[in-house]
């Protein structure tokens, strides 16, 4: 745990070198195209929060939390599919305690810090995190959002699940870890990664 919760610094730190050794055009370029991969990013987790919103609200609308549970379970994943298809980056939605995504290791690390900033007294809102880090010899761009845990988030991610919606979730999620929440917490997060445009 202790390795982890020091990756968030080492990353940070690593990354802030090997800016210092740049030339100043060439920071000054990695830094307009890491802004306008940004703002893609940005776009794309927007495209897929309201999407999916939009197709849970008609679910509960016709049938109430168990197709809203039904929607998570089959459109969520395939929303995400759709969007990293179409953008050429991989989006993710993950958590601590995760319904469906494992966190992998580095994602596991910034929410970790994401708790810590808020329990500084950040707005869950307003906490995001990137980084541009090399995997197996390619420049990638990493960008984590949290996620806050609305009202209505209660009804599937609630300290008192209905015990019939309950029992639905655990058929479709065996590994269950996404409940107890209470108004205001850190949900998760969306992740997006891809490579670093030139």
């Amino acid at each position: 745990m202790k390795a982890q919760t020091r990756l968030i610094p080492s990353l940070l730190a690593a990354t802030a070198l090997s800016v210092a050794a740049m030339p100043a055009h060439a920071e000054a370029a990695t830094d307009a195209a890491v802004q306008a991969q940004l703002q893609d990013y940005k776009a794309t987790m927007q495209a897929f929060g309201k999407t999916l919103k939009g197709e849970l609200q008609a679910a509960m609308k016709e049938g109430g939390p168990m197709a809203a549970v039904q929607v998570c379970n089959e459109r969520a994943p395939e929303i995400a599919a759709d969007l990293s298809e179409e953008s050429g980056y991989t989006l993710r939605r993950t958590s601590l305690k995760p319904r469906a995504t494992e966190p992998t290791d580095w994602e596991r690390a910034v929410m970790q810090e994401f708790e810590a900033r808020k329990a500084n007294g950040t707005p869950v809102g307003e906490i995001a995190w990137h980084e541009v880090t090399k995997v197996d010899g390619e420049k990638q761009l990493r960008f984590m959002k949290a996620i806050a845990t609305e009202g209505v988030c209660l009804t599937c991610h609630g300290q008192d699940v209905d015990p019939k919606l309950k029992a639905e979730i655990d058929r479709l999620y065996p590994d269950d870890q996404a409940t107890g929440f209470a108004e205001g917490d850190i949900r998760g997060a969306v992740s997006i990664s891809a490579a670093l445009k030139d």
